[in-house]
């Protein structure tokens, strides 16, 4: 009779992704309208659609979030909404609770947590049981990487196959022995020769599992400019644009994250560290975007040539 009724959270179909819960409540005509769990201070983001004529709407049915641009910040609550249409560049959010969002689109958009991202999900939560260091900084990876993509102009493809690969670049070390992974001390130059394999070893699971492009940054991320990183030691733009981007979030987060060897280096010193390493090992435009980012979110003090 064309009426569809659904009772106590019932769903055509649900998948996690991320740090994301998502719900497919309802489809027809190419519509969708999907229930969406963000986690709090988990960077999301909307990109322009490939159709000026697609829609997609938000409604804040629990938590908050900051929207914020080079020329404001607002704070959205309970009951406020947001949409866009005819979207011209990426806008990005950061929830500052968790979140609970009613999203209506006009165009699927489920089948981007499709069944092979959801496997490969299920890969990062085995390494994550592994070492629990690699997991969380994945996801502070993801931030940081979304924050120098905020900063310049990236195809939808570029930052779908970039917010993907953000996550999944360290899966490879579910091959890594965890007696290395946890390791308290340094690594023996044999020991650190079987980490780098996860580059690697990351590639083929994505590669076999989801897709080539995801992969091919995977394969790159430790790549350096002058040839110094691996797996293959390529140069400039032999390396891709994410895998760069990934570079520069990666060794940040890196110098400030405690290990079992050493305390994390302020955001100041490891900042210094890249800007050293500016035009050698990382992008220099991209590390100063980087740095630029991190002080309007409040994450770095301004010095005073800024």
């Amino acid at each position: 009779m064309g009426l569809y009724l659904g009772k106590n959270g019932e769903s055509i179909e649900t998948a996690r992704y991320d740090s994301s819960d998502l719900s497919l409540l309802a489809r027809g005509d190419g519509s969708e309208v999907i229930l969406q769990t963000i986690r709090n201070n988990k960077m999301f983001y909307v990109y322009p659609s490939d159709d000026t004529e697609t829609m997609e709407f938000f409604y804040i049915l629990e938590g908050e979030c900051i929207y914020k641009s080079k020329e404001k910040e607002v704070t959205l609550k309970q009951n406020d909404y947001f949409y866009v249409k005819d979207l011209q560049e990426a806008v990005f959010f950061t929830p500052t609770t968790d979140m609970k969002l009613l999203w209506y689109t006009t165009k699927p958009a489920f089948y981007l947590v499709s069944n092979r991202v959801v496997a490969l999900a299920e890969v990062v939560k085995q390494v994550e049981e592994k070492d629990n260091y690699t997991f969380h900084h994945s996801v502070r990876v993801q931030e940081h990487s979304l924050r120098i993509a905020r900063m310049i102009v990236l195809t939808k493809e570029q930052l779908e196959n970039l917010y993907l690969a953000t996550i999944f670049h360290d899966v490879g070390k579910i091959y890594t022995p965890e007696e290395i992974l946890n390791k308290e001390g340094r690594l023996t130059p044999e020991e650190f020769d079987i980490v780098k394999r996860h580059s690697y070893d990351g590639y083929m699971i994505v590669k076999e599992r989801y897709s080539l492009e995801v992969s091919l940054i995977i394969l790159q991320h430790h790549e350096r400019l002058d040839g110094s990183g691996y797996p293959y030691g390529i140069k400039e733009d032999e390396i891709l644009l994410e895998a760069k981007i990934i570079g520069i979030a990666d060794t940040f987060d890196a110098m400030t994250s405690d290990r079992p060897y050493r305390k994390g280096l302020p955001a100041e010193v490891a900042m210094d560290e890249l800007k050293r390493l500016s035009g050698i090992h990382y992008d220099a435009e991209l590390v100063r975007l980087f740095e630029k980012a991190l002080i309007a979110d409040g994450l770095l003090e301004a010095t005073e040539e800024e």
